[in-house]
């Protein structure tokens, strides 16, 4: 287990070196750029041994997943994200899981929590768009943006944040770099239609983090960067 947490927790050293690097490139300040760690089918023991290594924002794809490891992490003072797509039916046990949804992408799943949440809740949401047309992928298309942004200004439960977004699988690295130059060019638009500041943009991930900082990443979700190779499908 010792071998194992020394891994993980170069992995994290190394990951924080290449931050720098890509924020020194752009003109940007590390600290301004978020690490949340994609513990997808990652066991617990090792999300602690991350917590241990200075990780303290973590991913999750699945509510149900989320639900039997959370009870075991309960100690641990970090903030959880939903990164994966959200049924409506699933809403409202998300609301009791996550500090923030990284993954709304319509006006019925967003109308769903805001009735759900509780008086006094703020919950941060970051818009998740889908910049691949050939793919049936979750995500809200750029041009119904304005819409759903301009409803979730009407839902005082829940708090406007950003962009998220997950660009096609391509040959090489750099050919994601427009993707990632898209949705900040969406988010500038956006929140000067909107007349509201969109300070996060989360895209980027283990193979190509890097570019997306560079194109003004403020969160990258990485699972095998931090964690290395993830464990075989049962």
């Amino acid at each position: 287990m010792a071998e194992q947490a020394d891994t993980i927790a170069e992995n994290v050293v190394r990951v924080g070196e290449r931050i720098e690097q890509a924020a020194g490139r752009a003109g940007r300040r590390p600290e301004d750029i978020t690490l949340v760690a994609v513990s997808k089918t990652i066991p617990v023991e090792r999300m602690q041994e991350a917590f241990s290594a200075g990780v303290r924002h973590f991913g999750e794809s699945r509510t149900q997943e989320w639900e039997a490891k959370a009870p075991l992490l309960a100690e641990l003072d970090a903030t959880w994200h939903l990164v994966g797509h959200l049924q409506r039916n699933k809403a409202a046990r998300a609301l009791t899981l996550f500090h923030e949804i990284d993954s709304l992408d319509s006006l019925p799943l967003a109308e769903k929590l805001e009735r759900g949440a509780g008086d006094g809740r703020h919950l941060p949401v970051l818009i998740e768009v889908r910049l691949d047309p050939a793919t049936k992928k979750a995500g809200c298309e750029p041009e119904e943006l304005p819409r759903l942004a301009e409803g979730l200004l009407l839902m005082p439960h829940l708090e406007l944040r950003g962009l998220m977004t997950v660009p096609p699988l391509v040959g090489e690295i750099e050919q994601a770099r427009p993707y990632f130059r898209r949705l900040r060019e969406l988010r500038d638009n956006l929140a000067s239609q909107i007349n509201l500041p969109l300070p996060e943009l989360s895209m980027g991930m283990s193979r190509d983090f890097e570019i997306a900082i560079e194109e003004g990443a403020t969160q990258i979700r990485l699972g095998t960067a931090v964690f290395g190779a993830r464990p075989p499908k049962r």
